[in-house]
């Protein structure tokens, strides 16, 4: 067996400085790209720990705790099984201060025709009890998928009620 040597050319100066150089400069393109890539899997965080991203953002004013919320939801469990949902079906009104105290504080930063994405920690949830007989396991987190078609002021509210009681067909 024989061996046959193949000399190798000496690397010009500074050649191996701009190999390094453009290596690095790829890695932090890269790392750039990733950081936006996952952008949309970010979330931001109120005080009380609710989590929260916008698929798409309304417009105008938002429901306060006295309002009735017309909206449609998925509710899922964090391994990803829905325990509830709205889809296709009519929109369903809720008053905003009458569902656990995660889902409401999402719904008061959500204005009218926005879709947002909530992620409601067992705390803001059904804590260790649980729900919906057995649906929802104590201490689960649960993600909503939830859109805001209307919400009803409570000023508005009331006289469509005593319009009601006095006998008058309510508004169309």
């Amino acid at each position: 067996m024989s061996v046959t040597a193949v000399p190798i050319r000496p690397i010009r100066k500074g050649s191996v400085l701009k190999l390094w150089l453009g290596l690095a400069l790829l890695v932090l393109i890269g790392a750039g790209v990733a950081w936006c890539g996952t952008s949309a899997f970010q979330y931001k965080a109120t005080a009380s720990g609710l989590r929260y991203k916008v698929i798409k953002e309304g417009k105008g004013a938002h429901p306060t705790t006295s309002d009735v919320a017309l909206i449609d939801y998925t509710g899922r469990l964090a391994d990803g099984t829905v325990f509830d949902s709205t889809k296709g079906k009519q929109p369903v009104p809720m008053p905003v201060s009458g569902s656990i105290p995660g889902f409401s504080e999402g719904l008061q930063l959500m204005s009218k025709g926005s879709t947002y994405r909530l992620i409601i920690p067992p705390e803001l949830g059904y804590g260790a009890e649980g729900a919906g007989n057995g649906a929802i396991p104590p201490n689960a987190t649960l993600d909503f998928e939830v859109t805001l078609h209307e919400f009803i002021p409570e000023a508005q509210l009331r006289s469509m009620m005593q319009g009601m009681q006095q006998g008058a067909p309510p508004p169309q």
